[in-house]
């Protein structure tokens, strides 16, 4: 065999074809001849560049940054469900308390009722009750107004458990007689919370930004 035919036969088994030559016969002829044996190292390597080809893979960042951001919202979202959630709440609480202040102050402001030797002072002491539970019920029908009603319920709460503690210590007082105080504690504190929930809700959702491939 002569060269060419050699270098045709080992073509054709590069290929995956028939080379039409027994195996040995060519592996023999490329032992001893230095040029068949160095067309064949470059035959195999033009057929694995030909064959061994670059794979495309997609473009992967927009998806996985849309997912992310889309992750984010709905964490933002869940959170802010929660935060309504407990202003609702609140709402409730600060209604309750106007209610009850308000069926307590309206015999007295009505009837005198309460303190029977000065029914003056009964009447005064009620006038304020209601007008307080009247802030906290607006505060209740509209949360965005309970931030401007904290401070008067704070220094009523402060005042009142100042002026109590002071009472109970120079004995002109029980102390039963003043746990009746502690609820313009509580209704302050309920009013705070309110203010600072309803802010809250009001803050808007920063919309997170999807940075594309670049």
């Amino acid at each position: 065999m002569t060269c060419d035919d050699v270098r045709a036969a080992l073509s054709a088994r590069l290929d995956g074809e028939d080379p039409g030559t027994p195996p040995a016969t060519l592996d023999a002829h490329t032992s001893t001849c230095a040029g068949c044996r160095s067309w064949l190292a470059r035959a195999e390597q033009v057929t694995r560049l030909v064959r061994v080809q670059a794979v495309a893979v997609p473009d992967l960042t927009a998806p996985v940054l849309a997912a992310v951001a889309a992750d984010q919202q709905a964490a933002r979202a869940a959170a802010m469900a929660a935060v309504r959630a407990r202003r609702q709440v609140l709402r409730v609480a600060v209604g309750v308390a106007a209610a009850a202040q308000l069926a307590i102050a309206l015999p007295m402001l009505l009837a005198g009722l309460g303190v029977a030797v000065d029914p003056h002072t009964s009447r005064e002491m009620a006038s304020f009750d209601v007008a307080l539970a009247v802030g906290f019920a607006l505060a209740a029908y509209r949360p965005e107004r309970a931030q401007a009603f904290v401070p008067v319920a704070l220094v009523l709460a402060v005042c009142l458990a100042g002026t109590s503690a002071v009472d109970i210590a120079n004995s002109t007082t029980a102390l039963v007689h003043e746990i009746g105080h502690l609820a313009a504690v509580v209704q302050a504190g309920l009013l705070w919370a309110l203010g600072r929930t309803t802010r809250q809700v009001d803050r808007p959702l920063a919309a997170p930004a999807v940075a594309g491939p670049g």
